[in-house]
């Protein structure tokens, strides 16, 4: 008895935890941000739609490239604004093409896909960062396509790339380093 009650309790202070995390905790937690990341189980889920693979109208691809040297040059602020104007870019492809798809399979996975693009605005946008506040502005000439899978594997380097680069360089304003 007296375990069940302490397991509910921790159950419950995790809860809470959860509920008042910060954008910090998400930069802190090397774990977190793997989790957030839903492309794999996205893509795995693609192959169960196959009607899907290919969109009726091209979405605008997410800047992934990677120049380690101007990128290293440009503040938090540029980097973070950097990766908001790309996922930006891709919710509103992302939105368009589930405002026109039929019911089904391929619309829940595109709702999926906005919801998690949207997460990740959510934890950037109210991400603290000292100096002056920059517009997001996009890094390159964006490109087009129709698959799914590219629109899939562009997010996924984004995430894995300019996103994790940008947390990892921020991990020094964790508490606990």
């Amino acid at each position: 008895m007296a375990l069940s009650r302490l397991l509910l309790l921790c159950m419950v202070a995790s809860e809470v935890w959860d509920a008042e995390t910060k954008p910090i905790d998400f930069v802190c937690n090397r774990a977190a941000r793997r989790v957030l990341n839903i492309v794999a189980e996205m893509e795995s889920a693609l192959s169960d739609c196959n009607a899907v693979m290919t969109l009726s109208t091209p979405v605008q691809l997410p800047c992934t490239e990677l120049h380690v040297a101007s990128w290293e040059n440009k503040s938090y602020q540029e980097r973070r604004g950097d990766i908001i104007a790309s996922l930006r870019l891709l919710i509103e492809g992302v939105k368009v093409m589930r405002a026109l798809s039929t019911p089904g399979c391929g619309t829940s996975l595109l709702q999926r896909l906005e919801n998690n693009i949207n997460n990740y605005l959510v934890i950037l946008t109210h991400l603290q960062l000292s100096g002056p506040v920059e517009t997001p502005s996009l890094s390159c000439v964006p490109l087009r396509s129709q698959s799914l899978s590219t629109v899939l594997l562009r997010y996924n380097q984004l995430i894995s790339g300019k996103l994790e680069k940008f947390m990892i360089n921020m991990e020094d304003r964790c508490p606990h380093k």
